[in-house]
């Protein structure tokens, strides 16, 4: 087959920026299709927490329209791991040369309209300095939603517009909502605004992604579904149906060469499926380092969420208090809403049986996927998941909700236990359950470990899907083209 000429614009990008898993997608699935033969290519912004990472600085700058004006970005690039893959970082000082990627300790951005509409017109414009012509420009989210609309509209005359859009929705919970006040940062007019952004009396970048781009992805089948119900919508769940089979979902993989058991730098010991037995060891590494007390037989749970309600942390909470007296141990890894860090940090302090680490560590969070037995993830929504997988990767079995890519990647009594009840009491049946596994048949609990050890869940499958998903945006691009 050709080989392909694909952009992607998103605002993260592991290693360079990190605020959940979209980063972890876009650092992974650019890689997978490099190591395929194709030339990828990824711009976001360059960050004042990206200026660590070694990069270098093109001699030409990209003058991109903001306002009304012209805003001038120096051009840094970075090679991806050690794939053909390119990261290209536009900087701007005034708009990202600050603490934060969307927020601070004082809240949102007041101007993240115009520092996500710089991005989308920045990266048209670099294509331009660099004389590149995508076949497909794949966008992330609501940051780079204005692509598919500026391709239809400013730039419909221009050899650019030609390229195919593939808009992936990590999150329909976060769509970024805007004054209308703040249109001229775009450059777009009132009739666009009230076609194809206008939601609600306000701007809503998601709504002209879903309602422009060639195709739309989402992270899994099951979120595919979930997001053109009322209930899984966020209010755009007639704008996802009206785009009929234009909406495919197409589950992540995970970096399996840095979430791998067997040669993680972070972890004390390494195991695999074949030879599990020095998880054990992790185990016990786990405790000291957290000052558990080291009880290899007591069941030992993780976390590693963000804080969040979405992620069902209310619910964890509300499990406490019975969970704790069933002779376990607990450790936590996160940061978000206030309660909750307070809550985590109180019993730290208090209970011989629960330690938590708040903020973001990545290194803890690899040995607490090794050391755990069991993971906790009761979200409310999860359009994928990545901790399902990395706990499975590394045989320690998932608690899951149900919903979206939980339901897609663990086997109820397989690799992970599931549940479906939206309550601390659904979640801590589903605990007993893997608990009375964990006790009373260990040689099942070990049997469901290495079953889950074993899965492919690196990116090589999901990289084919994408490839076909972007020859299918290819020719119905042209089909648009041509009316």
């Amino acid at each position: 087959m050709p080989r392909l000429k694909v952009l992607f614009v998103a605002s993260e990008c592991v290693p360079f920026a990190k605020t959940g898993g979209l980063a972890d997608v876009v650092g992974a699935l650019p890689r997978a299709l490099a190591d395929h033969g194709h030339d990828v290519r990824v711009v976001l912004p360059r960050y004042r927490a990206a200026r660590r990472h070694p990069a270098d600085k093109l001699d030409a700058m990209v003058g991109v329209p903001l306002g009304g004006g012209t805003a001038w970005s120096a051009v840094w690039t970075a090679h991806m791991g050690t794939s053909s893959a390119r990261a290209y970082l536009l900087e701007h000082d005034r708009l990202f040369d600050r603490d934060g990627i969307y927020d601070d300790a004082h809240g949102e951005f007041g101007d993240n309209l115009s520092r996500f509409t710089f991005l989308s017109r920045g990266a048209i414009e670099l294509c331009r300095m660099l004389d590149f012509r995508p076949d497909v420009i794949h966008v992330h989210d609501w940051q780079a939603s204005l692509v598919p609309l500026y391709l239809d509209t400013i730039e419909a005359g221009s050899p650019i517009a030609d390229a195919a859009t593939v808009l992936t929705l990590h999150n329909m919970g976060y769509q970024g909502g805007f004054d209308p006040a703040g249109l001229s940062q775009t450059g777009l007019g009132w009739d666009d605004y009230a076609r194809d952004l206008e939601r609600g009396g306000r701007i809503n970048l998601l709504r002209a992604g879903i309602r422009r781009s060639t195709v739309v992805s989402t992270v899994s089948p099951r979120y595919a579904s979930e997001i053109q119900t009322p209930e899984g919508g966020e209010g755009l769940d007639a704008e996802v149906r009206a785009r009929g089979g234009d909406v495919i979902g197409i589950l992540n993989g995970i970096d399996d060469a840095a979430w791998d058991p067997e040669t993680d730098r972070h972890l004390p010991a390494h195991f695999s499926a074949n030879d599990p037995s020095r998880k054990e060891e992790c185990k016990a590494a786990l405790q000291r380092e957290l000052g558990l007390p080291e009880r290899p037989r007591v069941p030992l749970l993780g976390v590693v969420s963000r804080f969040a309600h979405q992620k069902g942390i209310d619910i964890i909470a509300g499990t406490l208090e019975r969970l704790l007296v069933r002779d376990v141990q607990l450790v936590v890894l996160g940061a978000g809403e206030s309660w909750a860090e307070e809550v985590f940090r109180r019993l730290s302090r208090t209970s011989d049986c629960v330690r938590a680490h708040i903020g973001m560590n990545e290194p803890l969070a690899h040995r607490i996927e090794a050391g755990s037995d069991l993971f906790l993830m009761p979200s409310r929504y999860e359009p994928c998941g990545l901790n399902q997988l990395y706990s499975q990767r590394y045989g320690t079995l998932p608690i899951v909700r149900a919903v979206g890519g939980l339901d897609d990647t663990v086997e109820n009594g397989a690799t992970g236990f599931k549940f479906t009840e939206l309550s601390s009491d659904g979640l801590l049946a589903a605990i007993d359950w893997a608990l009375g596994t964990y006790r009373n048949a260990p040689a099942q609990f070990r049997a469901m470990q290495i079953r889950a050890m074993r899965k492919p869940m690196g990116w090589g499958h999901a990289s084919r899907q994408y490839e076909a998903l972007y020859r299918l945006a290819m020719g119905k691009r042209r089909a648009q083209r041509r009316r």
